[in-house]
C-alpha cells in the first residue's frame, strides 16, 4: 500500500505543487517551534530535546488521528489510497523547488527567500551558484528523503521526517543561540539525511551522464561542514562542470567553505537550467521504479 500511495503522491505533487488554498504542514510545525522557542528558549541542550521530542509526538498523533479518521469513515480502499496520497504529496516538494529555483532567472533577487546565506551584495554568478547549490541540497531534502521515508514508513515516517528537517532549519544553525538549544535537532537531522543524500548524489550522477560525478562527489563532499549536504552539490558541480561552495557570507561573518566541483567558476543562468534539465529524468526514474515495485 506505502507504494502505491508513494507513486499518486509524487504524481500529485509534481502535477499540482504545493496547495495554495489550505495551510501547509511545515507552516504549523515552523509555528509551534516559534511558540516553543519564545516561551521556553534556554541556552541548553535539555530545552532542545523537549523541543525536538515534544513536536515528533505532536506531529505522530496528529498523522495517526488522520490516519484513524480515514480508515474509520472511508470504505473504499481506493478512495483511502487518494486521501493518503493528497495528505502524503505535502511532504513533497519536487515542484516548487523546481520552480523557486527557475524563477530566480527572471528574478534573482528572490535569492534572499531561498538560502541563510546574506545575499546584499551577491553577484549574478552568486546568485545563479546559489541556486545550483540550493536544487541540488533540496533534491535530497524536498524530493528523495520524504519518498523515501515515506515508501518505507508511511504517512507517519514522511512528515516525521518533516518535522525534524523543519526542526534543523529553524534551530540547527551552529551560532551563539542555537549551539545548545538546536544540538539535537542537528544531529537528528543529519541521522535522518544520510542515506537520502548519498542516494541523491549517485542518481544525478547517473541521471546527468557523469562518472567524474559517480566517482568524485563523495571525496569533495565529505568536506563539508554538514556530513550530508556537500554530496549531492559535489555530484552537480562535478556534472556541471562548474565550481560551486567557496567562502561565503553568513550573518556577517565570512565563512570559509570548501569547493565543489571542478571546471568554471563564472555560474551563468544556462547552468541552472542544466541542472534544473534533471527533473524529467529523475520523473522518469522514480515513477518506472515505484511502477515495478507495484508489480513484484
Amino acid at each position: 500500500m506505502y507504494t502505491v500511495i508513494t507513486l499518486f503522491a509524487y504524481l500529485i505533487d509534481r502535477i499540482f505543487g504545493e496547495f495554495s488554498f489550505i495551510k501547509h504542514p511545515v507552516s504549523y510545525m515552523g509555528d509551534y517551534i516559534l511558540w516553543f522557542e519564545s516561551r521556553y528558549y534556554r541556552d541548553s541542550v535539555w530545552r532542545g530535546v523537549v523541543l525536538v521530542v515534544s513536536l515528533l509526538v505532536l506531529t505522530f498523533g496528529v498523522v495517526d488521528g488522520l490516519e484513524l479518521l480515514v480508515d474509520s469513515f472511508v470504505v473504499n480502499p481506493w478512495i483511502q489510497v487518494g486521501l493518503y496520497a493528497v495528505i502524503a504529496s505535502m511532504s513533497i516538494a519536487s515542484r516548487m523547488l523546481h520552480d523557486a529555483v527557475n524563477d530566480l532567472i527572471d528574478n534573482p533577487h528572490r535569492i534572499q527567500y531561498l538560502v541563510s546565506r546574506d545575499t546584499q551584495n551577491l553577484t549574478p554568478s552568486d546568485v545563479n551558484k546559489a541556486g545550483i547549490e540550493t536544487y541540488a541540497e533540496n533534491l535530497s531534502d524536498g524530493v528523495i528523503a520524504p519518498l523515501l521515508y515515506l515508501w518505507l514508513f508511511g504517512l507517519k515516517g514522511a512528515f516525521l521526517y518533516k518535522a525534524i528537517n523543519t526542526l534543523d532549519s529553524m534551530v540547527g544553525y551552529r551560532h551563539e543561540r542555537y549551539e545548545r538549544f538546536g544540538k539535537v535537532a542537528a544531529y537528528l537531522d543529519d541521522v535522518a539525511n544520510y542515506l537520502p543524500a548519498r542516494i541523491t548524489a549517485v542518481l544525478i550522477a547517473l541521471l546527468m551522464g557523469s562518472k567524474e560525478a559517480l566517482h568524485g562527489f563523495y571525496a569533495q563532499g565529505k568536506s563539508h561542514d554538514s556530513p550530508n549536504a556537500g554530496h549531492p552539490i559535489a555530484a552537480m558541480g562535478l556534472a556541471l562542470g562548474v565550481k560551486l561552495g567557496g567562502d561565503t557570507f553568513y550573518f556577517g561573518k565570512l565563512k570559509k567553505k570548501a569547493i565543489f566541483g571542478t571546471g568554471k567558476g563564472e555560474i551563468e543562468v544556462e547552468d541552472i537550467q542544466r541542472s534544473l534539465a534533471l527533473r524529467w529524468r529523475l520523473d522518469l526514474l522514480i515513477v518506472l521504479t515505484l511502477g515495478v515495485l507495484l508489480w513484484i
